[in-house]
């Protein structure tokens, strides 16, 4: 059925060719233009051809990578929805000398993208400190055994091999669920120990902060509503409320 479309789509473009061209001579009787005009056309042509090949791929991969960059952020979404904004609030908890990172978190319905960079270049300037004796490890472990297999789920996606960040942050989380349930009593554990546990939480905490303001960057830009409601539940405010007031 396609092929007889494109077959008839042919036919009538030649015949329109030729009739412009016969006109052309009826009108001016000029063969010699006639060719020449032709040939000059038929010699652009490939150049014509690959420019506008090359346009179309442009637009194509551009609308591609529009669409898996929703496609994603609807995953990144779907996660703190079910288990990052969970993880923010009582993961704060572990962080030492928290109140500048909270100010900083402070995300308003009046941040601009300077002040998305802004709060990233702070993150990335202030490394954290987090200490596991400040907070409730077996809380900590039984919240993220029961994600696991959401998580597992959420890396079966094949469109989160294009986003690399996001990936870290679920092997950080993976890794930090894995050395939680191995320790039989985590209420009993050496100094050494805990030590170690504070850097597997500081890991997965830098990667969830990073990815949390990314994603709210996102809520600002393109869905100004579900930014809204970001903004009023932001486990990082203690002063947010959903109500709108």
């Amino acid at each position: 059925m396609f092929s007889l479309k494109f077959e008839r789509i042919v036919w009538v473009m030649l015949a329109l060719s030729m009739g412009l061209y016969g006109t052309d001579y009826l009108l001016f009787g000029q063969w010699r233009e006639i060719g020449l005009g032709f040939l000059g056309n038929l010699a652009f042509l490939p150049i014509y051809v690959l420019f506008v090949t090359l346009m179309i791929e442009r637009v194509l991969k551009a609308r591609e990578r529009d669409a898996l960059r929703q496609k994603l952020n609807m995953v990144i979404g779907v996660f703190f929805s079910e288990i990052g904004t969970v993880l923010l609030r009582d993961g704060f908890g572990f962080v030492r000398e928290c109140e500048a990172l909270r100010s900083r978190m402070k995300v308003s319905g009046q941040w601009n993208d300077a002040e998305f960079r802004a709060a990233g270049e702070f993150l990335k300037g202030q490394p954290l400190r987090v200490d596991s004796r400040n907070g409730d490890l077996q809380e900590l472990r039984d919240f993220l055994v029961s994600k696991r297999q959401f998580m597992l789920g959420l890396l079966e996606n094949p469109n989160l091999l294009e986003h690399d960040d996001f990936t870290e942050l679920l092997w950080a989380v993976f890794h930090l669920v894995e050395e939680l349930e191995h320790r039989a009593d985590l209420s009993h554990l050496p100094e050494t120990d805990l030590d170690h546990l504070s850097g597997d939480i500081k890991r997965a905490y830098t990667h969830l902060l990073t990815q949390w303001l990314s994603y709210m960057q996102h809520l600002k830009n393109d869905y100004p509503y579900l930014f809204s409601l970001a903004v009023r539940t932001n486990p990082l405010d203690p002063e947010a409320k959903v109500e709108v007031s």
